[in-house]
């Protein structure tokens, strides 16, 4: 039986917009594009000195707003840096604490460090969404135990980091290792599919469709986001188009008389094919309109 981490009525994201901390003039721009889920952002996009500043925006935001048509995650400072006991501290102090939705751990390397921060931030919200980031060669190799930590919500890919750390390119062929083996973590620990890494390239939208295709046919479920211009066409990609839909369709008129072994187009359909027809209807009857958009 497959665990409760996978089961749940909302849909899960498949657009995640990073946000800069200290630039609060974006938030609400940023929940008007359109994604699933905004990340503000205290690490990478804030400079250390800018920090105390970053903080006390998104607190005030979050103070000001009980409500936004997404979900929205605050990432934190990476564990290993003394800026995390700050974020802790102040995250405690934070009112209205179920207005997080969930928290990025950057750089997710030591299970067990990663499971005390994990249960001493369900403690502070016990609904809260905490999603690890694996973005280097030590958390690449530690992944399936920090898949298994309890109250983990979801993994993501962090490749920019990951290329830096490994001194390796940043292609598909040199990533490949990393997402098929956070895409197996994430599965044998029954988590949802994972969260791709950025595309950096912000005005050439073939990019990131192609990014986003590639990252979808190797398991992920979703991707990370730096510019409002990206999310429409990481949306389409992570989800059946019209074609797929009409395919699926026309599978589960054929089997509704019972049958695991029919002919579709002219090719053999069997209980695998039927079960992916059925996911498909399923996925599209959750994120309408959008599924039912052609990817072009």
């Amino acid at each position: 039986m497959q665990s409760d981490r996978l089961s749940s009525k909302t849909p899960l994201a498949i657009s995640y917009l990073f946000v800069p901390g200290n630039r609060p003039e974006r938030f609400a721009k940023a929940v008007e594009a359109g994604p699933d889920a905004i990340i503000l952002d205290l690490e990478d996009a804030v400079h250390p000195d800018s920090k105390a500043a970053a903080r006390a925006a998104i607190w005030a935001w979050q103070e000001s707003t009980p409500k936004v048509s997404c979900e929205r995650y605050i990432r934190l400072n990476s564990v290993s840096s003394p800026l995390f006991r700050q974020d802790l501290t102040w995250l405690g102090d934070m009112r209205y604490p179920e207005r997080c939705s969930g928290i990025f751990l950057p750089k997710a390397e030591c299970p067990e460090t990663l499971a005390r921060v994990v249960e001493r931030l369900l403690e502070w919200q016990p609904e809260l969404k905490i999603i690890a980031i694996i973005e280097t060669a030590k958390g690449l190799q530690q992944v399936e135990s920090i898949a298994a930590i309890p109250g983990l919500a979801r993994l993501a890919f962090g490749s920019l980091d990951f290329s830096l750390d490994v001194n390796c390119s940043q292609t598909p062929e040199a990533f490949l290792f990393a997402r098929n083996r956070i895409v197996l973590a994430s599965r044998t620990a029954n988590l949802p599919a994972p969260i791709d890494g950025v595309t950096p390239a912000i005005g050439d939208l073939a990019v990131v469709t192609k990014d986003s295709h590639y990252a979808r046919s190797l398991g992920f479920g979703a991707k990370l986001c730096i510019h409002p211009s990206q999310l429409l066409s990481v949306q389409r990609a992570f989800l059946p188009d019209s074609r797929q839909l009409a395919w699926a369709d026309r599978v589960m008129r054929a089997v509704a008389t019972g049958s695991h072994a029919v002919q579709v187009d002219g090719e053999m359909v069997d209980l695998p094919l039927i079960e992916h027809a059925q996911r498909l209807l399923d996925v599209a009857s959750q994120y309408a309109p959008i599924a039912r958009a052609d990817a072009c």
